[in-house]
Parts: C-alpha cells; structure tokens; sequence
C-alpha cells in the first residue's frame, strides 16, 4: 500500500471511466473496476491524508460528450454502492439497523444498461438526459423519443422528473447482429455498450433503428407528491404511464434479500434483458432522508452485484508445489480477484503441457473462474492485453523442496520427485491422512503438521499416535494450553475408531480415491483380505481397472509399508469396514445416477450415500450411460441434457418409490 500505487490506480480508473461513459469502448471489465476501485477506496481510508479532490471516489460517472448539449440535473444523479457477497449485504443492513431503523426493502433487479433522466412539463416530455458525471448530463431527448416505450404524454398533466435505465433486449441484440453479419459489420459485444452507443448516436434514424427499450424505477422528489414509500413511488410511475419492472420484492430482512437474489441468480437467463445484480433500497421515504448521503451514493441503498462467470487479474508468478506422490505441480499466484463471492489469490496450473497450450506468462492479463463453482481455473491470458513485458513459461528441473532432479515417466504429463526422503512428500502425506475425508483428525490442520513435522515430532503416520510422548514439549508452544492439548490427543484417540475406507483412503495410496477406498473396504470388509488380493482379482472389479490395481500390489508389496501397517494394528487402529453393508438393489445396482435441482426430501449427500448401499454409484455429469437423472426444485443443463439424449428422468417422488425395500 503505498501512494504511488493510489496515484497508479487513479489514473487507471479515470482512464477506464473515459472510455467507459464518454467512448463506449470499455478497455477493462466491471469486475476489473470494481477491485480497482475498492483498492482506492482502502488506501484512502487507511491514509486521508493522501486523498485527491479528483479521485474517482468522489466522483460519479464521467463526461459529457461535446457533440451533445449539456443538462443540468436539479437533483443529483449518484450511483450506488456495491456489495458482493451475504456478509456484505448484512453488514450493509446492520449499519441501517444501528440507525435505530427496522427497515422493509425493496428489492429490483439491476438492470444492465445506460442511466437516464425524463423531465415532463405539463404532462409532455420536454427533455432526457444520460447521468453524465452526476451533476451535467447529456441531452438525448431526440433519441429517447424513439423508444416506444416512453410517453411522449403522461396521463396526468403534471411536472415530474423520473428516472430509469435505457437497455436492449437479448432478442433485438440477437437481431441485429444477425443484420451486421450479413452486411461484414463489426458485432455488437454485449446488450449495455449496443444500447449506450444507440442512445448516443447523432442521428435520431440510427437509435430508431436499434428497437430500445426502458424502465423507469426512481421518482428522485417523492414528497412532492405525497408520496411516502419507494413502491408507492413505483405505483404512481405506473399510473402515469410510465414503463416499471414488476420483478421487485417487498423483504423484512436480510433472509428476504438473500431469497431474491438466489431467485434471479438463477433465472436471469430466462429473462428477456440482461441483469447483472440486485438493488436493494429501504423503502421508507423518511428513513431515506434520515440515513442521507455520502458524497457519491444514497446510503439507504446499495447494489449487489452477481459473481462474474469468468473474472479477470494478472498472473503475478508461477510457482511449484511437491505433492504426497512426490508429483510437482505448477501454481499461479494471482493478483486477489473476488471470483463467486470469494477472494481468490492462487489457483493450480496442473501440469507443464497446461501451461504450454494456454500459452501462459508470467505478467499476463488472466481470466479466473470456478470450475464446479468451487474450485479456481485460469481459463485463458488475454493476449491483446500483452505489453511485451511478460516472462515466458520455463519448467522447473529439480524439486523445489530437496533439489533432486525430476522425472517424467514416458506418456505421462507430470513430472517427479522421485526422492524417498524429500521432505514435503511425507509432509504432504501426512497432512492427507489426517485431513476430513481421510481419518479427519479435529485439530491437526495443514499448518499444525508442518509445525510439528519441522519440530520432528511427526515424520510418519504412527508418529501421529505417539504425540502423547511429546505432551511436555507441546505446552511449551506458543496456543497450547492444557486443555486444547487434551482436546487435540482425544481426537487422536477417536481416529483409531473409524470405518476401514478413512484408513485406507488416508494411506494415500495413489489413484485410490474416496469412493474407490470405500468400494474396497465394502468388498473387503477388512484389511489383510485387500492386501492379499491379486492383480487379477482387483482388474476384475468394476471400476478398479488395471492402474488401480498396480497402485494398490505395488503398495503393499513395499515392505516400509508392511512394517507401517503392522505398527498402526498394534496402535489400536480399526482395519476393518464398520459402515453400512451393500443391499443391492435391482433399481439402482450396476447403475449410474446424476443428481440436479434442490432437493426437497433428503440432503444430496443422503441420496449419494442411499445410492451406493443398493449398489448404484453417483457421477457430476449426464452422458449416454446414466441410468437416470434424479431431478430437484429450479434443475439446470443436466435436466436438458437428461432430455435430448432420452435418458430416464427421476422426480423426487420416483426416487423415494425406488428406495422402498431398503
């Protein structure tokens, strides 16, 4: 943090906003600016002293363009506040609420588009105007003559400014872009820069032309009107005859707010325009005027912006990691970017040949999203955005732990520490062991295995179970007091309970899986009749396959190994399958089921386990050998998919009839 980097981001930003507002030629993404912008914002908390008097966070919008007249807003035209994810929206409702309000919300949907203000003069429309820097806007009046959508005459013949958002529908955009190709016309990218650019177009036949629409959502002076809560501001709009949205909603909490957007987080395909967010107003007129301003936004509202599919940053480095297997893997270390809600800063780059055929350097403009909606992927680098400056991807030769040379076996993508004795490879394992789908030891996190495997109380899984011989050494260390040592050696003691699968996924022996450990110790039912199973026997299994097979001979075939096992028996750890036993069912047995939609009946993970205990198994996608897709509340593309390929589609109902007989 430092002023060089707030005057660095104050000239990106009002360079951005210029060709934003004044160009129409957006050269960064809205989520780009947003996490520019809120970088500003911390600075200039953090150093007041430092602020400008022309910082972007003081001013709203940008210019007016000269080829347009200049109108003057009566009222200021601010824009709101954003916030990006449910403990931002609580924390924007518990300021409110230490106001000594209890407020009701209205909740509408942002729509994607250009700001506009409409003044009415005896009932006639006079004039309209785009927001422009909040104060000055731009006179559009010959063109918003041409959506049909404004009245020229309201039904009452009074003075009244309204204000609302010019968009184009996804059907028009469609439309024209269909004409633009025919006549080798540049496409039109996005519904918001094509209507922006009609609005703004000199000659009034152009934006006549492009078929825009609008709704109008604000009545800037309600008072004046008798008018004493903002849905009755947008009643009255309606009874003059004014084009309002009617996807809002009247909420008592935050629960109510959260509820709506979940709703059009997940319909705004279905609508007809493009969203990209939620408002969020108080809608009491006069708690409005009690909670005021700040000097660029209303703070009794604020929007809420849905996570970008795919957001971008810059790819500051990319590091290598050494897995339990010894594998080594290539990192990005990222600019943080707020991806779905979450402050994303690393993701994996897999392997050597990822990198290579995404062309991936070092100082590149990268696009972020998360694969499954949980975990982060590099998609791609913008390389218009390319400076010249960035570094070129160069594999690493020797492990970044020991310094031993790597492998790369032949057909194989991944290279290698092959070293028996690097560090990281037992460290990993370790922390595999212990971890929540494994033997899930409370207590014993990543940072804790690295703090006791470099004070060499661990080095290997037994020593786990002697950590009570370390009790002395452990108070001495800085957060351990009695009772959390007591805490963490008890859950220790509990681990040695567990089923067979948590052992044996725990063992970390490679291409063994959480699912396929669980098949093995159903079959197996205890672990010396695994570890005397032959190759043949295990390639005879659905779903081991041969790799699988070689993984789990050559495991046990190593004698460190044995000796490891025969250690933890003596310890008291269960090798045997303790969990339900397989009841196979002819409806689900051999079977394949994909699970869509918001389950009602049972929990998703209830209805994965019920699966496997009648002999069918689970998978996250539909192809040609599901057996049938198990269908919930608000199901997406897997239920589509389900239906063009003529695969069984399950209601929650069928599914509960197929359970019967359990």
């Amino acid at each position: 943090m430092s002023k060089e980097r707030m005057f660095e981001l104050i000239e990106i930003l009002n360079e951005a906003n210029y060709n934003y507002y004044v160009l129409d030629e957006p050269t960064i993404t809205d989520q780009e600016f947003d996490k520019y912008l809120r970088e500003l914002i911390t600075i200039e908390e953090t150093h007041p002293e430092w602020a400008q008097e022309d910082s972007p966070t003081k001013r709203v919008g940008g210019q007016v363009i000269e080829s347009f007249n200049k109108i003057i807003h009566d009222i200021p035209m601010l824009s709101l506040s954003n916030v990006f994810n449910e403990e931002e929206i609580r924390a924007f409702d518990e300021r409110i609420r230490k106001e000594g309000i209890n407020p009701q919300y209205m909740c509408e949907l942002k729509i994607d588009g250009l700001s506009m203000s409409l003044k009415y003069k005896d009932g006639k429309l006079v004039t309209g105007a785009t927001r422009g820097d909040g104060v000055t806007g731009e006179d559009i009046t010959h063109n918003v003559k041409t959506i049909k959508t404004v009245p020229f005459n309201l039904k009452e013949k009074i003075d009244i400014e309204v204000r609302g958002e010019i968009y184009m529908s996804k059907k028009t955009l469609a439309a024209l872009n269909e004409k633009r190709k025919a006549n080798n016309e540049p496409l039109l990218q996005n519904a918001r820069n094509a209507a922006a650019g009609s609005v703004r177009q000199l000659d009034s036949k152009i934006a006549a032309s492009r078929n825009l629409d609008c709704w109008i959502y604000h009545l800037p002076n309600p008072e004046d009107y008798g008018i004493k809560t903002h849905s009755e501001a947008i009643d009255y709009m309606k009874k003059l005859g004014l084009k309002t949205n009617p996807c809002n909603r009247l909420v008592d909490d935050v629960e109510g707010i959260l509820d709506f957007i979940k709703y059009y987080g997940e319909h705004r395909k279905d609508l007809p325009y493009d969203i990209d967010g939620v408002v969020i107003k108080v809608n009491s007129i006069e708690e409005q005027k009690k909670l005021g301003y700040t000097a660029k936004y209303p703070k009794w509202a604020t929007a809420y912006k849905f996570p970008a599919e795919e957001v971008l940053t810059k790819l500051k480095d990319i590091i290598f990691t050494v897995g339990r297997t010894g594998q080594i893997t290539p990192n990005a270390v990222l600019e943080p970017v707020l991806v779905a809600g979450s402050t994303i800063a690393r993701a994996t780059l897999h392997n050597e040949d990822y990198v290579l055929a995404k062309d991936l350097r070092i100082g590149d403009i990268v696009s972020i999203r998360k694969a499954g909606d949980v975990i982060p992927e590099v998609v791609e680098a913008k390389v218009e955005r390319r400076t010249g400056k960035e570094k070129p991807f160069q594999m690493i030769t020797n492990c970044p732990i020991c310094g031993d040379f790597l492998y790369k076996k032949e057909g194989q993508v991944d290279y290698y520490c092959m070293n028996p004795l690097c560090p990281k490879i037992h460290m990993e394992g370790l922390i595999h062991f212990v971890s929540r789908h494994a033997m899930n030891i409370d207590g014993l996190g990543e940072r804790i295995i690295e703090d006791f495997f470099n004070l060499k109380f661990i080095s290997k899984i037994s020593d786990i179970y002697h950590l009570d011989r370390h009790r002395d050494a452990l108070t001495d260390l800085e957060g351990y007091g009695e009772k959390s040592i007591d805490n963490l050696l008890n859950a220790i003691e509990v681990s040695k309970k567990n089923s067979l699968e948590r052992l044996l996924f725990g063992l970390g022996i490679p291409n063994v899986g959480e699912k396929t450990a669980k098949m093995l110790a159903q079959r197996y039912e205890n672990l010396d009749h695994l570890m005397e199973a032959s190759y043949e026997e295990l390639t005879n299994i659905p779903d081991v396959g041969p790799i699988i097979a070689k993984s789990i001979i050559d495991y046990f075939a190593k004698s460190e190994n044995q000796e490891e096992i025969n250690h933890l028996k003596e310890l008291g750890i269960n090798m045997t399958y303790t969990g339900p036993k397989i009841e196979v069912n002819d409806n689900f047995a051999n079977k394949t089921f994909v699970i869509t939609g918001t389950l009602t009946k049972y929990t998703r993970d209830e209805v994965e386990a019920k699966i496997e205990l009648l002999g069918g198994k689970t998978s996250s996608s539909v192809s040609r050998k599901t057996s049938a897709v198990i269908v919930g509340e608000n199901p997406g593309s897997k239920y589509d998919k389900a239906q063009e390929l003529g695969i069984p589609i399950w209601s929650e109902d069928d599914l509960e009839e197929n359970f019967k007989g359990m």
